[in-house]
């Protein structure tokens, strides 16, 4: 078994981070290939949910959601590299069965040092090769980029449901996000899902609304 683990949502204001292990064997490794998987960021939404049922079928998958209120308490006392490095490490000491090699994309400029966080929090051993891009060199890389993305995607659309406004994507660099943040950043509805520890949203509070 080969593996390669991917996130959705890191850089958002609004929403979970969404951490996905993606396990197949490796003499099926093609068929990945032949679904058309690639880094999720190339597929078009339409095109990543129409994949992501064939990945459940082909692929072993662990999915970590890490919610707002807990990026909110853990930022207090890690960055959100050391944050990533935990989850990871988390989830590979569940997930049955073990794979030989595990493909990482790495958010460090030196992915060998990401490497390391994650080890520390290992409790078995697995061989980790961290990469920077590793979702557009790796198709099981790729394939977890699929799964993140997909599901961080229909949980930015419940919590739209759940505040009644479409802020677009919820990242940082979205101006219809940043917009909603100017008017709304104070709403009860909405304050489950904030990540009150972005400097965006400190940024956003300080300015006037005539500003945006």
């Amino acid at each position: 078994m080969i593996a390669g683990v991917d996130e959705a949502g890191r850089g958002c204001v609004i929403g979970p981070m969404v951490l996905c292990i993606a396990s197949i064997g490796g003499l099926d490794e093609f068929k990945l290939k032949e679904l058309g998987v690639k880094d999720s960021k190339k597929l078009s939404a339409k095109r990543r949910e129409e994949i992501y049922p064939e990945l459940e079928k082909l692929c072993k998958l662990t999915v970590i959601k890490i919610p707002a209120s807990e990026l909110n308490y853990l930022m207090d006392r890690h960055t959100l590299n050391e944050i990533e490095a935990m989850k990871i490490g988390e989830g590979l000491n569940i997930t049955d069965p073990l794979p030989s090699m595990v493909y990482i994309d790495s958010p460090d400029n030196i992915p060998v040092n990401f490497g390391k966080r994650i080890e520390k929090y290992l409790k078995r051993k697995v061989k980790l090769i961290c990469e920077n891009k590793a979702d557009d060199k790796h198709l099981i890389v790729g394939a977890a980029s699929i799964v993140a993305k997909v599901l961080r995607d229909r949980e930015i659309e419940r919590i739209k449901r759940v505040v009644k406004y479409d802020f677009n994507s919820g990242y940082t660099s979205d101006p219809f996000t940043i917009e909603y943040l100017a008017k709304h950043a104070n709403d009860e509805k909405l304050a489950p899902f904030l990540r009150t520890k972005w400097k965006t949203l400190a940024n956003i509070k300080q300015r006037k609304l005539g500003e945006f």
